[in-house]
């Protein structure tokens, strides 16, 4: 795990649920997406894309995947921003990710 991402932002916020200034802790996974709607307060829709081969066709396809993020107001990351996430506690019923920081 790169825990190099883990640079503390210089705004202050009091988000209990954030991962510098409150008391969430980050495990698991990493990925890099990008911020495809942030219309929710403190939550953005991350996606990103992978391909996955089709052998009986010898082609590749594209599979995009979306997430639901807890998006910290010390980060406050927007539409279209790249994003790096990792995942933590369950927030909610969807949200099992939080973004650490915009790339």
């Amino acid at each position: 795990m790169r825990y190099d991402d883990l640079v503390k932002p210089d705004v202050e916020c009091k988000d209990k649920n954030c991962p510098y200034h409150g008391t969430l802790k980050v495990h698991g996974s990493r990925f890099e997406g990008v911020v495809v709607s942030a219309k929710s307060k403190r939550t953005a829709v991350i996606q990103w894309i992978n391909f996955e081969r089709l052998k009986k066709y010898d082609v590749y396809r594209e599979k995009k995947t979306r997430v639901l993020a807890h998006n910290p107001d010390c980060i406050s990351a927007k539409v279209n921003d790249r994003v790096v996430i990792y995942e933590t506690r369950p927030l909610s019923r969807w949200k099992k990710f939080v973004i650490v920081r915009k790339l």
